[in-house]
């Protein structure tokens, strides 16, 4: 079994930053690509950052600039810093990781969510 938790949501003021991070546990072999979603209310989760284990990434167009996804492959865990916070990124975050099992088996799991809400 494999678990995602998410820790670092809450609430900031525009302009303020935000540190997420989320940690892959369980009988695990590898964690291949780990990334960002969120979803707000009203609207169809999307994407927000990806990374893969050898580093790359790739982020929305609208988080460009302002947020960086890293992660730690010893600690099987993802970051996602977030800087000049905005009202329109209150949303719910989701972890989501491609994760290879003890078994040999690559399924796609995603963590419970951690709230932001950015004040104006």
């Amino acid at each position: 079994q494999v678990q995602l938790v998410e820790f670092g949501g809450g609430l900031v003021q525009a302009g303020g930053s935000l540190k997420l991070s989320c940690a892959a546990s369980g009988s695990i072999f590898s964690v291949d690509t780990m990334g960002w979603y969120r979803q707000a209310p009203g609207k169809q989760r999307e994407l927000v950052a990806v990374i893969i284990k050898g580093g790359s990434t790739n982020y929305a167009d609208s988080v460009k600039g302002r947020f960086t996804i890293s992660r730690d492959n010893a600690k099987n865990t993802v970051y996602l810093q977030m800087n000049s916070l905005k009202p329109e990124d209150t949303a719910v975050y989701y972890c989501n990781a491609d994760v290879r099992s003890s078994s040999m088996r690559l399924l796609n799991y995603w963590g419970q969510g951690t709230q932001v809400t950015v004040s104006s």
